[in-house]
């Protein structure tokens, strides 16, 4: 389908996706958050794409929040179905069951910080800014931030972030657990790129079993979360990847996974 705020790719089993509003520093308003729900349905289903890289248009911005000016038009009602829609777009993304690389940029603050933290990795740019400033607007994170920052970085941190408004660099946010890697601003695009391709050659029932045991397993007691693990883990003997892994280990050479 054609997008508008989106620009889309398919090459070699990794999607390229670019939220493309570079005048609005890439807002999420609502067309944009219906165009990411839709795409990463497409992705979900489709066998030939293995991992999702997500990035911002243009050099200033990965996302740099929600576009204020459609969220002051709101009633309290429809600011919570907003609030709504943008968290099932944010569980669509971390439930996708397949590798979503953030590619951070430039800012991600607000709505773009939360929908960093809704993939599975965020690789930044040396010269990104993250924050949740909303406090600063007299609201509260509205798309799963609360809860996301909390499970990535711990209580004291999230608290911090979230209460004083101001953004961090690239730095502190990979000391506090919030990026996975950073990268000078010009070889951030090849960093990730090669990222994402050593996750398309990887066993895609293995990488969904590592994904659903952490997002999904994981936010339960601990007991039940191992019952899960282990399920998963014994589900894969059934698969080719698993036969094909083993044989290739023992065999001394690559292995070709087919998702098989």
């Amino acid at each position: 389908m054609t997008y508008q705020n989106l620009l889309l790719s398919i090459d070699s089993g990794i999607a390229r996706v670019t939220v493309n509003r570079p005048d609005k520093l890439n807002a999420l308003n609502q067309q944009t958050l219906i165009e990411l729900g839709l795409a990463f349905a497409a992705f979900k289903s489709d066998p030939t794409v293995r991992v999702v890289v997500l990035t911002g248009a243009g050099p200033k911005a990965f996302v740099a929040g929600a576009d204020i000016a459609e969220l002051v038009t709101l009633s309290p009602t429809q600011a919570r179905d907003a609030s709504l829609l943008g968290t099932r777009v944010m569980s669509a993304i971390e439930q996708l069951g397949k590798p979503v690389i953030a590619a951070v940029n430039g800012f991600a603050l607000g709505g773009g910080l939360e929908l960093a933290m809704a993939c599975s990795m965020r690789i930044g740019s040396d010269k990104a800014k993250l924050g949740l400033p909303e406090i600063t607007l007299g609201l509260m994170p509205g798309f799963g931030g609360t809860q996301r920052a909390l499970r990535l970085m711990g209580k004291a941190a999230a608290l911090e972030l979230m209460l004083l408004g101001a953004p961090i660099d690239a730095a502190r946010a990979h000391a506090l657990g919030l990026l996975t890697q950073v990268a000078p601003a010009e070889q951030l695009d090849e960093v990730v790129t090669a990222i994402a391709k050593k996750l398309a050659l990887a066993a895609p029932h293995a990488l969904r079993g590592i994904l659903d045991a952490v997002n999904r397993a994981g936010e339960g007691a601990i007991e039940q979360a191992l019952e899960f693990e282990s399920t998963a883990f014994g589900l894969l003997f059934a698969t080719a990847d698993m036969r094909e892994g083993a044989s290739a280990f023992l065999e001394k050479r690559p292995a070709q996974f087919r998702g098989a």
